[in-house]
């Protein structure tokens, strides 16, 4: 059994749950604060837009290799030092992204920028349980879920607002500020609360085959839809390499006596369950972070900033609600708080889905509102879940194995979910274009307003199609995505609630 250390008291335990909280949300932000710039980078860098895709592909992949890791990271140097290294390397390569005056440097510093920030994610969430009390456990997983949730969110609105007003830069200079924040705030509440340091051999062979698997996977889903799939020799190659490379990586891992990554945690029913449908709901819930900006900007003309806005308001209730779970998670059916979440995941999916080309701004953010009160329940009691059965020495790996799983949940969701969408505008299209009599439609048109030419008509009611075959497509997702939620939910009987083990 692991010492722990006692919990912290007063202002030190407010100012850490702030720092550790705060360094979650900064690295989680860090994930979608680029998302909308990159038209702006790639034409101030003079490359296409395609091209600039790889910042956010580097940094996925970077950060998805090293969340994983941090168990292993931890026994070697302890958890409070690879937290500050990694917090001082993320300033660092954040402040030479911001300075990189062609793609490829950038692409280096993304690189590194998310090797440091991957084992902040699931350090912050262990050492945040490490400074609360033992029966405070679940207040400090509100608090982190909190900032999980609500983090992705504000990446889009920041990201629009200072690619719409200030120099694509500023993205990354701003973690110069929030770093300096946490560098000091660690040292000043974690100094004296160093774990203990195990040193094992470097399980190299697992490293690689990690490393292999990450990229080759995180390639094939960035490059599938441009590439056409599996049409193309070079995503099916990717597919390959991936799938070999990780069916490698589970059986060495499984035979070795110091694995780099610790799968026995896989041996917890509640921990394999929830695991499972995090990551599926969070697969979904990234489609919809990805979708909703491009179907606003692209078809409803709002700009950057307003289409971040109009999904703000899931922060809201997200924050309210938190700290209200953390304190039912002990006192009642743990499974219920969960299926209650799933509901309401699935009523604001539903609200979406009957959305059209008329929609107010309120009618976008209404559904968004409500959303807010459903992720918390689902992302901090499962979460409380996963690691409930898991040994004091497990507590990290399965935190960076769920983590990890739950990254790479999103880049697939997010994959797949804007290629169903992409592909689903093709077939609405042809569809309303088959119902429709040309001639007639453009005589109508040239009717309304004398000014169009048959050219221009024809362009205008192509333009009606389009918008009419985009919004279906996003109807149809969200009708997809109430179906999954439901489903996913029903997983939540199969877990062991959490309030039976409190009481005894």
């Amino acid at each position: 059994m692991e010492e722990r250390y006692p919990a912290l008291k007063g202002f030190a335990l407010v100012l850490g749950a702030f720092i550790l909280s705060f360094g979650n949300f900064i690295v989680v932000l860090d994930t979608t604060v680029t998302n909308v710039a990159i038209p702006t980078i790639s034409g101030d860098l003079g490359v296409s837009t395609t091209q600039g895709t790889w910042v956010i592909t580097t940094y996925a992949v970077a950060e998805a290799i090293t969340v994983p890791l941090t168990g292993w990271l931890s026994k070697q140097f302890g958890e409070v030092r690879v937290f500050l290294i990694s917090v001082i390397g993320f300033v660092i390569f954040s402040t030479l992204c911001g300075l990189s005056s062609s793609l490829e440097f950038l692409i280096i510093f993304r690189i590194f920028q998310g090797l440091t920030a991957g084992p902040i994610i699931p350090l912050s969430a262990t050492l945040l349980l490490s400074i609360f009390p033992k029966d405070k456990s679940n207040v400090a997983m509100a608090i982190w879920g909190m900032m999980t949730v609500v983090a992705p969110i504000f990446g889009p609105i920041l990201g629009g607002y200072i690619s719409d007003n200030w120099h694509w830069a500023w993205i990354f200079y701003i973690n110069i500020f929030f770093g300096l924040i946490l560098i000091f705030g660690t040292i000043f509440v974690l100094k004296d609360r160093e774990t203990k340091i195990t040193k094992t051999k470097i399980d190299y062979v697992g490293l690689f085959l990690l490393i292999i698997f990450v990229s080759a996977f995180q390639i094939m889903l960035d490059k599938g839809r441009e590439l056409d799939w599996f049409e193309s020799t070079y995503i099916t190659t990717c597919a390959i390499i991936s799938f070999i490379s990780l069916v490698l990586f589970i059986i060495w891992e499984l035979t070795q006596e110091y694995p780099i990554l610790d799968l026995s945690v896989a041996k917890s029913k509640n921990w394999t369950i929830s695991t499972l449908i995090l990551s599926f709901t969070f697969a979904v819930f990234f489609g919809n972070v990805l979708i909703s900006p491009l179907w606003l900007q692209q078809i409803m003309g709002y700009t950057a900033t307003w289409s971040g806005i109009a999904v703000a308001p899931i922060g809201i209730l997200a924050v309210i609600s938190s700290p209200i779970v953390g304190k039912l998670i002990p006192k009642i059916d743990s499974r219920l708080i969960v299926i209650y979440g799933m509901a309401v995941l699935a009523i604001a999916f539903y609200m979406r889905a009957l959305l059209n080309i008329d929609a107010t701004f309120y009618s976008v953010a209404i559904p968004t509102l409500i959303l807010g009160a459903g992720i918390p329940a689902c992302m901090i009691t499962l979460t409380s879940l996963g690691i409930s059965e898991l040994k004091p020495n497990q507590i990290t790996s399965g935190a960076g194995l769920q983590n990890f799983l739950r990254i790479m949940a999103m880049a697939i969701g997010s994959s797949l979910s804007q290629t169903y969408w992409e592909h689903m505008q093709k077939v609405n299209r042809v569809e309303l274009l088959n119902a429709q009599d040309y001639s007639q439609k453009i005589e109508m048109i040239k009717h309304l307003n004398s000014d169009f030419t048959t050219q221009s008509a024809y362009i205008y009611f192509s333009n009606m199609i389009q918008k009419q075959a985009v919004m279906l497509a996003t109807n149809d997702f969200y009708a997809i995505a109430t179906i999954l939620i439901i489903l996913f939910g029903f997983l939540a009987f199969f877990l062991n609630p959490l309030h039976k083990k409190v009481v005894a």
